[in-house]
């Protein structure tokens, strides 16, 4: 299943103070950071995940994996698309930067996922109804607008 033929669940946005190329390793380590925390590699067996470890090149590019996820789009400055499966969903994580103006990007995190049967919807029920999602999801975008805003100039750390 394509991840554009997934059905949309949600979208979050922030407004990010640096560039999407300034903001974009900031992406890259705050998702896998927080995929790869201790508990994960767990989670994801347990689950029954296509992707239950960390595997693949870094940085992060096509392929890349961490528990429950694979890199399906690097676009540095662009676009970062993660997918996975288990058995009871299956779904894509897409972080797109879009420059707003000088120095001033939008991030945007778009969640598309299926859960197929009874145990699906119980899974989507739990997931989606306990706040669970939308507050992880909220928190790395606030880590990326964070860490991106915090981080010296490009041209400060090259002398």
């Amino acid at each position: 299943m394509r991840i554009d033929s997934l059905p949309h669940l949600d979208e979050h946005t922030t407004l990010v103070a640096a560039t999407p190329d300034e903001v974009w390793p900031h992406l890259a380590d705050v998702v896998e950071a927080t995929f790869s925390r201790p508990g994960m590699t767990g989670y994801a067996r347990l689950v029954g995940a296509a992707d239950p470890v960390t595997s693949g090149p870094r940085p992060l590019t096509e392929g890349s994996t961490f528990p429950g996820f694979h890199v399906a789009t690097a676009i540095p400055g662009q676009e970062l698309a993660l997918r996975g499966s288990h058995r009871f969903s299956t779904y894509a994580l897409i972080f797109r930067l879009d420059a707003e103006g000088p120095a001033r990007s939008r991030l945007r995190a778009e969640t598309r996922a299926v859960f197929p049967g009874l145990a699906g919807g119980l899974y989507r029920h739990l997931l989606l109804r306990s706040g669970g999602h939308v507050l992880g999801v909220r928190r790395m975008l606030t880590a990326v607008r964070r860490r991106s805003e915090q981080a010296p100039p490009s041209d400060a750390t090259s002398s």
